[in-house]
């Protein structure tokens, strides 16, 4: 080796050293990943090992699935759940039919008319669950507003969806609304005027604008916005407790009727486990798009 090979040797790295700086930023990560695991991790990994590790006949405790099994098989118990996903269906599909149109006027109007529709819109998201449940009552409850309307024009009553499965889907659509538009809106940032104006130029219809140019730009938002949904439907209490029937009933309402009405708490964590069993599921799609969405803003 001559000595002008060892000087064009490249010289070695020096060794990492971790910054007092870098430990600050550390530090300050610690504790929101511990509070996520005091609060959220550890809880789920406790309810999961209290419905799997039960005692038997003789107080010796051993893995059995007799909860599940009994969840399975009880009529009265898969039926609440399928009026729970019944639920979830129809608010996550009212709230794309109602959201989506509101949210594309809004992006792409201009005026005060537009400021306006924004906040009735994001007004829903100030109002208590117990204040919407009454207001929900005081209107379309028997002998509301809207009975008294009817009457003085001498036209028949409605039918209440007050105490009837629909009075749920009222209410948790209503509740919902912000949220979603505002997922929404946030999501048609990324459809620029250009590329509307563009696609008008070619001769695209609303239409194919929308399918084309709006609908892929907004499709992490959307799913975003469902999940978020299916999260807050599945817990929910106060408006199935309130509007809904008393048979059958949602799951947040079954679970607390089992805990504390039938004193039954290890029955009750098994109906919170299966319903966050059927959430996490969504829950892995918002991270599913959310880690897209990051890909994509890196490329």
């Amino acid at each position: 080796m001559t000595a002008d090979t060892v000087a064009e040797a490249p010289a070695a790295a020096p060794p990492i050293q971790l910054k007092p700086r870098g430990l600050a930023g550390l530090l300050l990560v610690a504790a929101p990943v511990l509070l996520v695991v005091c609060l959220i991790i550890w809880p789920i990994v406790s309810a999961i090992s209290r419905t799997l590790w039960l005692p038997d006949a003789n107080g010796v405790y051993g893995l059995s699935l007799r909860t599940y099994i009994f969840f399975f098989s009880d009529n009265y118990s898969i039926v609440n759940l399928k009026v729970t996903l019944w639920t979830t269906a129809v608010v996550m599909a009212i709230l794309l039919i109602v959201c989506l149109p509101l949210a594309i006027y809004l992006r792409f109007a201009t005026g005060r008319l537009p400021a306006y529709v924004q906040g009735l819109a994001i007004f829903p998201l100030f109002v208590p669950s117990v204040i919407l449940a009454y207001a929900f009552i005081r209107v379309l409850g028997p002998n509301g507003t809207v009975d008294l309307l009817l009457n003085a024009v001498h036209l028949p009553k409605i039918r209440t969806p007050y105490l009837t499965p629909w009075g749920p889907v009222i209410g948790l659509v209503w509740d919902n609304i912000p949220l979603t538009v505002l997922i929404l809106v946030s999501g048609l940032g990324n459809v620029t005027n250009a590329a509307v104006e563009a696609a008008r130029d070619c001769g695209a219809g609303p239409l194919r604008v929308f399918w084309y140019i709006i609908l892929p730009k907004l499709g992490n938002s959307i799913l975003v916005a469902m999940s978020f949904a299916v999260l807050g439907l599945f817990s929910a209490f106060t408006l199935p407790y309130v509007l809904g029937p008393a048979s059958p009933e949602m799951m947040g309402p079954f679970m607390q009727r089992t805990f504390g009405g039938s004193n039954d708490p290890t029955a009750a964590i098994t109906q919170a486990v299966i319903s966050f069993a059927f959430c996490i599921v969504f829950g892995l799609f918002y991270v599913r798009s959310v880690a897209k969405s990051q890909r994509e803003s890196l490329r």
